[in-house]
């Protein structure tokens, strides 16, 4: 019925892994939206977007909740924290298509603002999916702070990435360098290849249908697990900055960055 929300649940999901959250509804959802990307024919499919894609996706959420408990407990799984609204911002863009057609799952450190934290993140496409982790475009200050805490501490980066488990199952860091070292490092600084970085990404893609694979949330599980540590490693020194500025401030009350939200 057009217009009708059906009512939505945010309960606990029981422990199976291997039972696929995502369907092949969802893609064919998602598939459509991309060839109709109207207002008229979403409100028409509202239903169908409730039941196949924002239902599983809080499913998802809530499973990542109990999971993170154990694999990285400072990072945020919820609704408000993890989730993207399906609507896009077309206020300063030529393309006024109203709507996402991918769907995306952020989960960024507890004590940061989601647009100023290194998270781990799920999207969920018509054309492919993908487990990534890291900060994609920071902002200056964020890119700074980075840069030189990896300047001062690269053994430790180094050691996470390079090691042979992380290299089989994650692959490399990846972060569209720079020709050249930044101004104020110099060019044979043992850690150049990592200060060029403009971001730092890790992670895998996969074609669509992997989101309705049994195996989709174990293989999640294990990138999640791998990633996590790097994860934690670049929000040390914006973690740092953060309380440098404000030191009485409870996290909780901290200004939002004025700027549009991104995902990786």
């Amino acid at each position: 019925m057009r217009g009708r929300r059906l009512p939505l649940r945010y309960t606990a999901v029981v422990k199976t892994h291997h039972a696929p959250l995502f369907t092949s509804r969802t893609l064919s959802f998602l598939r459509a939206l991309k060839r109709n990307n109207d207002r008229a024919w979403f409100a028409a499919h509202r239903e169908d977007y409730q039941r196949y894609v924002q239902q599983p996706l809080l499913d998802f959420v809530d499973l990542m909740a109990t999971e993170l408990k154990s694999l990285a407990p400072e990072l945020a799984a919820s609704p408000k924290a993890s989730l993207f609204r399906i609507y896009r911002d077309t206020r300063f863009s030529s393309d006024k298509r109203p709507f996402k057609t991918q769907v995306g799952v952020l989960f960024p450190n507890r004590d940061l603002h989601r647009n100023q934290s290194a998270c781990l993140y799920v999207e969920i496409g018509p054309d492919g999916c993908m487990i990534f982790g890291g900060i994609y475009r920071p902002d200056r200050p964020e890119l700074l702070a980075i840069r030189e805490h990896v300047a001062h501490t690269h053994r430790r980066l180094t050691a996470l990435v390079e090691a042979p488990a992380f290299k089989r199952i994650v692959g490399a860091i990846e972060g569209q360098p720079l020709r050249r070292v930044p101004t104020g490092y110099p060019p044979a600084h043992p850690a150049a290849e990592y200060l060029k970085f403009r971001h730092f990404l890790l992670g895998k893609e996969y074609p669509a249908a992997f989101a309705t694979a049994p195996g989709f949330l174990r293989e999640i599980l294990s990138l999640f697990r791998h990633m996590a540590p790097v994860v934690r490693y670049l929000n040390e020194p914006l973690l740092a900055a953060q309380r440098a500025r404000d030191p009485l401030q409870d996290h909780a009350e901290r200004r939002a960055p004025k700027r549009v939200s991104r995902t990786l």
